[in-house]
């Protein structure tokens, strides 16, 4: 019956003159292929309109169609009930009568339908009326509109407070670090040269332990990879009626120069439409970009998601909305300007199959199109080469806390709400996600996938960008590490050291390292003796290490990030590695100023500024 139903419907919509006889021939080859239901499959790939299909199918169950967006629901009502529910079984009430229920619904009615609609709603259920998926979580984004806000920012802060960074810092914290800042103070009062010696030997040896952590972790993944690739058989040997239903997650804001191509290359994504939904989440007051998006004329398949305004205006808030609507089993992120491998969704979906129920992420490397445009985007072509080949490949061999990128993170859905979603207070959310995650005891992989970006063009435009990064590592070590005790006990000595010189480290190594720089350059250039005392043997010959072998093997790393990718005219460049640390310092500068200023406060990087954009 069901499949009967299935080419009726196909029928009725050919005979309507709603669907060419050819194309119903070939989504019902489709259907055979991925087991979807025919109206999906015919919406998704374009061949008819999502009101037309259910206002045939509201003839065909005889009954009438009604627009929730007309005609909407009684929210006092629809209140009384779970919103997750609702859209769970695609039913919501619309009003209450005498004689019961009229509910509002995109499944066929039946009597079936009547029993689960009266256990659910426990009232009788008088009329059912036909309306579309989307128009049910519409409404329900209107009725519950201030709920799934609060839940969006403060869902995470109300269930573990310990766990966001709503507070910058705890009592406790701000006592140390005002203590250590006072401490130091009065140590160059009372003994500059003990402390001037004490704080030299902290920095070089932090700077050491550092670089070495590092090359090692690097040296691993180069080695991992190669050996646990996903193959393209693995990839081909996926039957299409296997493949699980994937969400995309793509927060904009201000990206109308850029959503027609963002459109264009997720339609390039070699995964059934049919089982694949992609959420635009604009904000409701970017008007720009929707109109932008809706010109672009998208696929089916893909739904417009307008997120209510609301502090903190952040991409991680955007997604937790974009969360509460997901039905996928994964889940995925985009940003506006990425193009990732077509074949990448599947092979998340076989890295999940090899790697077990507790690989809770995989992530894509990510890299750039227009890598060799100018001075920055090479320089970040190279980093990010050697961060995404590398360097994530060596922290999940080593089984160590991996800091996700702000894109293309792929997720179990379930696992993912399990870990809160993402903080909408945290300006690094994926970071942060990646070491709560590792808290909660899953592990997260690596895939060799790549989605290529936009690569920053303009010097400012960099540093507001890299400052929200480093103020995010902040944010992310101070909220793992206000129970020390804690964090050692949930993930041992040897994971907590990986995060503290990973996460902390890095923005500590941004921000001391203009001092050394400083008083290298005085020597240089004036041949003074004056730093002569804090220099003693030992601590003399960990600096030397530093300047000589330390920035020898940082260059080295870079360099053999070139490599892999063969992007072997961008090599001598990474010779030029100081220059862009330099950059770095004072992204670290500002990022700190912001942490105690403007803590959450999403620094926005434009896109669609390199020429390679604007040729497309």
């Amino acid at each position: 019956m069901q499949e009967a139903q299935k080419v009726r419907i196909g029928e009725y919509l050919v005979a309507r003159g709603l669907l060419r006889p050819e194309d119903l021939e070939w989504a019902l080859e489709i259907q055979q292929r991925t087991r979807e239901r025919l109206g999906q499959i015919l919406v998704s790939r374009g061949l008819i309109r999502r009101l037309d299909l259910y206002h045939a199918l509201a003839e065909l169950w005889g009954c009438p169609f009604v627009d929730l967006l007309k005609e909407p629901p009684d929210p006092e009502l629809a209140r009384r009930y779970p919103a997750s529910e609702m859209q769970d079984v695609w039913m919501i009430p619309l009003r209450c009568t005498e004689e019961g229920l009229e509910v509002a619904t995109a499944r066929r009615p039946d009597e079936a339908l009547r029993a689960e609609a009266e256990r659910r709603f426990k009232a009788p259920v008088v009329r059912f009326r036909a309306t579309t998926e989307w128009d049910i979580r519409q409404a329900l984004l209107r009725i519950f509109r201030s709920d799934i806000l609060a839940e969006a920012a403060y869902g995470l802060y109300y269930r573990r407070p310990e766990e966001s960074a709503h507070t910058v810092f705890t009592p406790l914290q701000f006592v140390i670090l005002s203590a250590v800042l006072l401490g130091i103070f009065i140590g160059l009062l009372w003994a500059p040269r003990l402390t001037g010696i004490a704080l030299n030997a902290a920095i070089n040896i932090f700077f050491l332990a550092g670089i070495l952590f590092k090359f090692i972790v690097s040296l691993v993944g180069a080695r991992y990879e190669r050996a646990e690739a996903i193959s393209p058989e693995e990839v081909s040997a996926l039957q299409e009626d296997e493949l699980p239903r994937y969400t995309v997650l793509v927060p904009l804001y201000r990206e109308a120069e850029v959503v027609r191509l963002l459109i264009e290359n997720l339609a390039r994504l070699d995964y059934p439409p049919e089982k694949l939904e992609v959420f635009l989440l604009i904000e409701e007051d970017d008007q720009e970009t929707l109109e932008a998006a809706k010109a672009a004329r998208p696929p089916g398949n893909f739904f417009f998601v307008l997120i209510p305004p609301g502090i903190p205006r952040t991409k991680p808030k955007a997604c937790n909305v974009g969360l509460f609507f997901a039905t996928g089993e994964f889940l995925v992120i985009y940003d506006a300007e990425d193009r990732p491998e077509p074949d990448q969704l599947k092979k998340a979906v076989v890295a999940f199959r090899k790697g077990g129920p507790d690989l809770v992420c995989v992530q894509a490397a990510l890299n750039y199109y227009n890598a060799r445009e100018n001075f920055l985007t090479r320089m970040f072509a190279l980093e990010y080469s050697f961060w995404f080949d590398y360097m994530l490949a060596g922290l999940y061999r080593l089984r160590l806390p991996i800091p996700l990128g702000g894109t293309s993170n792929h997720f179990r859905t379930d696992r993912l709400r399990e870990l809160g979603g993402w903080d909408p207070f945290n300006v690094t959310e994926d970071a942060d996600l990646g070491v709560r995650a590792a808290i909660a005891g899953y592990t997260v992989g690596v895939i060799n996938s790549t989605t290529y970006e936009e690569a920053n063009t303009r010097v400012g435009n960099w540093i507001r960008q890299r400052s929200r990064w480093i103020k995010g590592y902040m944010q992310t070590a101070l909220v793992h590490s206000r129970n020390p005790v804690l964090l050692l006990r949930r993930v041992g000595l040897r994971r907590a050291i990986g995060f503290f010189l990973l996460i902390a480290g890095t923005p500590l190594t941004f921000l001391s390292a203009p001092w050394m720089w400083g008083m290298f350059g005085t020597w240089v250039f004036t041949g003074t003796k004056g730093f002569d005392p804090l220099f003693p043997p030992p601590v003399l010959y960990i600096s030397l290490f530093n300047l000589l072998f330390g920035n020898a093997i940082a260059i080295y790393l870079n360099m053999l990030a070139g490599f892999k990718r063969h992007y072997d005219d961008l090599i001598p460049w990474a010779l030029l590695n100081p220059l862009y640390w330099v950059l770095h310092s004072i992204a670290a500068y500002k990022g700190l100023w912001q942490l105690f200023t403007r803590p959450f406060y999403w620094e926005k990087t434009v896109h669609g500024i390199s020429r390679w954009m604007r040729r497309s």
